[in-house]
């Protein structure tokens, strides 16, 4: 098997975040979808498959098990598709989460990749955030109280949990093992701290990722699906607009930084979330 391998939300190799893509995957068995992905050992692989409904159907799985929707997955994918193969007429994409619009823009030489995520939904974290603390390694004197901690999903939950300091959110190193028992209403689910402070003057928000230890993997350098609840989430709590274009910034902790772009709509009470990725070639990898 040939696997290419894309860093997503980077345009220099080593940074953001790094995902397999098999392009032409309509021949293989979910359980060897699973097994390379398991050997692989990035957080996602992506596999291209034909789709009745849609241009393209993409399946995504971590080491452990398979994903509904995956942000990075999804860029490196185009960014593939477009590189290897010249397809550029990509408009829809069929993901377990659902049929997503996700498409190239090209302006002149500068590639990157749109996608639609799923309309944001919340729910109110209701366990207890003495644990929480506890289990990223931090007081709880150092969650900001100012806004609601909620699980959000754009197409896959996670908690987003707001942080006063990027000092706080540096140091963390969290128990992941004992997540589930934190997360009693969506076991599941990862955890995603954010603040304000960034690292980054030009950006907006910065964010990390903890996967949960159903993935077999331990953090997420750059996610575009929490990217997309974080700015969801900011125009619902923190700045009551009806649209926003915010940039986000992510994993610099573990030296694979990279950026988001997140246009978000919000009509009534429906937030609809779009979120925008550059990527770049690194190698290929036989198995």
């Amino acid at each position: 098997m040939k696997i290419y391998q894309y860093d997503a939300f980077s345009e220099r190799p080593n940074r953001g975040n790094p995902a397999g893509v098999v392009l032409d995957a309509d021949h293989l068995t979910e359980t060897e979808m699973q097994n390379i992905a398991h050997i692989v050992g990035f957080n996602e692989t992506a596999f291209i498959i034909p789709s009745k409904k849609a241009d393209i159907q993409i399946r995504y799985f971590t080491p452990g098990h398979e994903m509904d929707l995956c942000g990075h997955g999804t860029v490196a994918s185009l960014i593939a598709l477009y590189e290897q193969k010249g397809i550029l007429d990509i408009n829809s994409v069929e993901t377990k989460a659902g049929i997503i619009n996700a498409r190239i823009n090209q302006q002149g030489s500068n590639v990157s990749v749109k996608m639609q995520q799923i309309p944001a939904k919340f729910i109110q974290f209701e366990d207890s955030a003495d644990e929480l603390a506890y289990v990223l390694e931090i007081e709880k004197n150092e969650i900001e109280d100012k806004w609601p901690i909620v699980y959000g999903s754009t197409g896959i939950w996670t908690l987003i949990v707001p942080i006063k300091k990027l000092s706080s959110i540096n140091k963390m190193s969290p128990k992941t093992e004992e997540f589930p028992k934190v997360l009693s209403q969506i076991p599941r689910s990862s955890i995603h701290p954010f603040c304000l402070e960034t690292y980054n003057q030009n950006v907006h928000m910065h964010g990390r990722h903890f996967s949960s230890p159903f993935s077999g993997t331990i953090e997420d350098p750059v996610t575009g699906t929490a990217s997309g609840v974080m700015g969801a989430y900011h125009i619902n709590n923190i700045e009551k607009v009806n649209t926003n274009a915010l940039f986000i910034e992510q994993g610099q902790e573990i030296g694979r930084d990279g950026f988001v772009k997140v246009n978000v709509v919000k009509t009534n009470d429906i937030i609809e979330v779009e979120i925008e990725g550059k990527g770049v070639f690194v190698k290929e990898i036989t198995v």
